[in-house]
């Protein structure tokens, strides 16, 4: 079968022959139908891979301390040796995609052959066939395109910042960056009964969310924004900010603290730094929310590896149930991201769609 990968030394990138994956107790084999790529998250991986070793290591201070801390408990030479052995392996991409089921390992109970499911985690990759621990796939119903349901993984990302965000029908969002995740956090809200308005600092972004049917939509630095903003809200501010853009800029969190409402929400879902001013949030009382990733469970490998679930009346949205609430929405035609999918691309073409994105050469999402 074949994959995609990439060396973490050099960035390079291939279309590589592997064996298949192996099936454990509680997992499912699936061939797989559609993956996404994630501008954002993957495109930020494979830039950074093709660093040189000092960029790497900017872009990477979190690795660069467990080095450090490796480094003092094991030594100089065993490090070096087990870095560059890391760096040099071909590393898999991916984390988001839908298929179709073709075998059932040890324990796994309400899923057969032939069914179709959205998969989600780290061995959810471009590849011709993964192997998925059980809590990280859905079902897909017939009726529901598999092109769509290959994004579940992003939408419970999305998902669960609006989770954090506590919004009820009728009430007003505001999304800060507008690329994919920014994309299905609106049309998300949007089929949920939120007033919700998105913007980005980037022209580009803003005219190509127009033109996946995004209508309400502004430049960070168009003139008069507060004022939109304060239209938009009656005058109130934002019920709830949600983060989506992933920047080393202070801008957004401190945007939002001056147009959110006051005892209003800031959720951050993105990569953004914390050190904002006081100022605003003190003064309206704000109420500042992480959001992690897809849901409750993420990282936990007795959810996640093990197939433990946390019980219903105690969690009621765990990443795998963030995951089949998306695909019920499209199931009940109350969403259609179609319009968002700007690209598909073959897997062995998979290489020239980051190209593009690191190139931007052109829009997508």
């Amino acid at each position: 079968m074949q994959q995609l990968t990439q060396q973490l030394k050099s960035g390079y990138m291939e279309i590589t022959e592997v064996p298949f994956p192996a099936l454990n107790k509680g997992q499912l084999l699936i061939r797989n139908h559609y993956s996404v790529i994630s501008a954002g998250t993957e495109g930020k991986t494979v830039s950074d891979a093709r660093k040189g070793y000092i960029a790497k290591a900017r872009s990477r201070q979190k690795e660069v301390k467990q080095v450090i801390e490796m480094i003092k408990s094991n030594g100089l030479l065993p490090t070096y040796k087990l870095v560059m052995n890391k760096l040099e392996a071909p590393a898999a991409l991916g984390y988001s995609c839908s298929g179709e089921v073709i075998a059932i390992g040890e324990g796994v109970s309400g899923f057969k052959v032939g069914d179709f499911v959205a998969c989600g985690g780290n061995s959810a990759s471009h590849a011709d066939v993964v192997s998925v621990p059980v809590n990280l796939v859905v079902k897909v119903p017939g009726e529901v395109e598999l092109k769509q349901a290959a994004f579940a993984t992003i939408a419970a990302i999305a998902i669960q910042g609006i989770r954090q965000a506590g919004l009820t029908m009728g009430e007003n969002c505001l999304i800060i960056g507008m690329g994919t995740l920014g994309q299905l956090t609106y049309k998300i809200l949007e089929a949920s009964g939120v007033n919700v308005m998105g913007i980005d600092i980037s022209e580009a972004q803003v005219q190509q969310s127009a033109g996946a049917g995004i209508t309400n939509i502004y430049n960070r630095s168009q003139e008069g924004l507060e004022e939109i903003i304060t239209n938009f809200t009656k005058g109130n501010g934002g019920d709830a900010v949600i983060i989506t853009a992933a920047t080393s800029s202070l801008d957004p969190v401190e945007f939002a603290g001056q147009v959110a409402r006051k005892k209003g929400k800031v959720v951050i879902v993105g990569a953004v730094p914390t050190g904002f001013s006081r100022k605003n949030y003190y003064k309206k009382e704000l109420d500042l929310r992480m959001s992690s990733s897809y849901g409750p469970g993420r990282s936990d490998i007795q959810y996640e590896e093990k197939g433990i679930d946390y019980p219903v009346g105690y969690v009621r949205w765990t990443e795998n149930r963030n995951m089949q609430s998306y695909i019920d929405l499209l199931a009940s035609n109350r969403l259609d991201i179609a319009p968002l999918i700007s690209h598909t691309f073959k897997l062995t073409d998979a290489p020239e769609a980051y190209n593009m994105i690191l190139s931007r050469e052109e829009p997508f999402s």
